[in-house]
């Protein structure tokens, strides 16, 4: 039994001699020297000059192009409301009828005073006539004469003033039927048959407001105006020709408008209170989708950069400061930080105006896997990696 002890340690070297041989064989221990790494892919843009239109949105709120309210010119009960509340009107339709008798009474009174003026007139005629010859022979004194001459005279300022009675209560009586004084669509009634209403009163009977064409009001910055002519002045814009007064509108929903507009005006002064410029659009409303007091934004067109530049908004990097910096990859693969100055969006794009030129190949993939100077496979934008076996394929 004394041999026990060496038979033991037989199977614990065979198995120390079987990891030797496996460790020889397989991968290197921890620790040993890290495989060569593989060089980023990037997907590039080519940066591209082109012509590009100057837009700005604008916040502003829906206006009518025309509003009326409706007041009565002379004062009695209302008899009739003579339109349904939110319909349209024209002009010159009825709206109310104010009680007329006590007006049409006053013109057949005014009616028979003038009657009368004019019968006296006759008379005062005939007579001067006659005195006029009767001088001639001495048979009237001429002051007889003179007196008939001035009741003419009397009778015929008589009869005008008849006739302006008459004009006068002929006018209060058509004030009795209270017209549509525009075309367009009426509000509610703040009045109903068997109310008394006055000549002139504070408070409107109902307003019409004309809805197509409406108005957009919008505001923008006075020193937004100034960069523009400045920009205008210096060639960095040109005027955007016949189309220039073009209009988009976005609603409060968020959607589009789907009828363009045209730029009536921009406001000759300042708001002192707001430092602001109105200007007005005007739309076509056909369905009345666009109401007084909605909130809306217009986009308009204000130039044409003629060298622009925009480049996809995800290439844009923000540093640690807030700056807009971009990578770009150089004639020998290799990658360089811009620093950008940024315009406005069109679309989702950015307007670069220092930092980019025509040609410049735009990294807009693979941004979080480069560094400034470092070496990169360039791929257009979108194609997606490329699998490691085919790249070392295309390399070999």
């Amino acid at each position: 039994m004394s041999h026990t002890p060496f038979t033991k340690s037989v199977p614990a070297a065979a198995a120390a001699t079987a990891i030797v041989l496996l460790t020889a064989c397989g991968k290197p221990p921890a620790g040993g020297p890290p495989p060569a790494l593989a060089v980023p892919q990037v997907g590039v843009v080519t940066v591209q000059a082109q012509a590009l239109p100057i837009t700005r949105e604008l916040p502003g709120r829906v206006t009518a192009e025309m509003v009326s309210d409706v007041r009565p010119q002379v004062g009695g009960i209302v008899q009739r409301r003579a339109f349904i509340e939110g319909s349209l009107v024209k002009a010159g339709d009825l709206l109310y009828q104010i009680d007329p008798a006590t007006y049409q009474a006053t013109v057949d009174s005014a009616q028979a005073a003038l009657e009368r003026a004019e019968a006296t007139l006759v008379s005062a005629r005939l007579k001067a006539e006659r005195y006029g010859e009767l001088v001639k022979i001495r048979a009237v004194s001429q002051q007889d004469a003179d007196d008939a001459a001035a009741a003419l005279l009397q009778a015929r300022a008589d009869v005008n003033s008849a006739r302006a009675a008459l004009a006068t209560a002929r006018i209060n009586l058509s004030y009795t039927r209270v017209s549509a004084p525009i075309s367009g669509r009426v509000g509610r009634s703040s009045v109903s048959p068997g109310a008394l209403v006055t000549a002139n009163q504070t408070t409107a009977l109902a307003t019409v407001q004309q809805l197509d064409p409406i108005y957009v009001d919008v505001t923008q910055p006075s020193a937004a105006l100034l960069r523009l002519k400045r920009a205008l002045e210096a060639g960095q814009l040109k005027h955007a020709g016949a189309d220039a007064a073009k209009v988009d509108l976005l609603l409060e929903d968020g959607s589009r408008y789907p009828l363009a507009g045209k730029l009536k005006f921009a406001e000759v002064s300042v708001d002192p209170t707001s430092g602001a410029v109105t200007i007005r659009a005007e739309f076509p409303n056909p369905k009345g989708e666009l109401l007084p007091g909605m909130y809306a934004r217009a986009v308009v067109q204000q130039g044409v950069a003629e060298q622009a530049i925009a480049v996809p908004q995800r290439a844009i990097v923000r540093d640690t400061k807030g700056d807009p910096t971009a990578y770009v990859v150089t004639p020998d693969n290799k990658v360089e930080l811009r620093s950008l100055q940024t315009g406005q969006t069109i679309g989702d794009r950015w307007m670069v105006t220092s930092g980019l030129k025509a040609g410049d190949r735009l990294v807009v993939d693979g941004l979080q896997k480069i560094r400034p100077g470092q070496t990169v496979e360039v791929l257009p934008a979108g194609a997606g990696p490329t699998p490691p076996q085919a790249a070392s394929a295309a390399r070999s």
